[in-house]
């Protein structure tokens, strides 16, 4: 068995790479989109308000998978040809952002707004306001929901079987068909196991920092 192990091994941790590389782009683009997106949301200016709900409402109420076939199968038909990798990733930011704008959003509306009555006494601007003042008490609120999603986000990765991507699943739904033997998807929930692990122990961690701002 561990002959066997040390044979599909390599392809399984080449796949969780591709699992690593979805989940790590799509985390760095979607929460600075998803802060910018609840700016929008929390907006006066109308129209913004109503496309941004809209955008997040559509995204929040289809499933990711359609979503991912829809970016990869469907474009194509309207002259939009996306690489697998790139439509993997273009579908999962775009989904991800719209979680983490609604998360940003009840965050900023968990602020007293008598802060931003204080900022401008001491005459500082509202990039000023947001980036000292609001957003590093928003991002103390929102830090469970937004490890929650975290975690999700690993799990969501296997998705990107459905489009041909050589990711983890993928590598151990291969091996399981060839060799006729569960211990690749075993294997693969172990990895996937881990990684959920160090996840969770990211961000108890950040939590934990956080929490000592109380």
């Amino acid at each position: 068995m561990l002959h066997y192990v040390s044979e599909i091994l390599p392809s399984l941790l080449s796949g969780a790479w591709m699992t690593i590389n979805i989940f790590f782009w799509t985390l760095i683009a979607s929460i600075p989109l998803g802060i910018l997106g609840s700016l929008g949301l929390t907006s006066k200016i109308a129209p913004l308000r109503w496309i941004l709900k809209f955008y997040v409402w559509l995204m929040r109420g289809t499933p990711l998978l359609l979503q991912l076939i829809f970016v990869f199968y469907g474009l194509p038909i309207v002259g939009i040809i996306f690489q697998r990798y790139d439509a993997a990733l273009f579908a999962f930011i775009l989904n991800y952002t719209a979680y983490f704008a609604e998360i940003f959003r009840g965050g900023f509306q968990a602020i007293d707004p008598g802060q931003f009555e204080s900022a401008r006494v001491l005459r500082l601007t509202r990039g000023q306001t947001l980036r000292k003042i609001v957003i590093p008490q928003v991002v103390k609120i929102v830090v469970p929901s937004i490890g929650n999603e975290t975690i999700n986000l690993i799990k969501d990765s296997s998705l990107v079987y459905v489009i041909g991507l050589g990711d983890l699943l993928r590598a151990g739904n291969v091996a399981t068909a060839r060799d006729v033997t569960l211990l690749p998807l075993v294997l693969v929930g172990i990895i996937y196991l881990l990684m959920t692990a160090v996840a969770t122990f990211v961000l108890r961690k950040v939590e934990q920092h956080y929490r000592a701002w109380r």
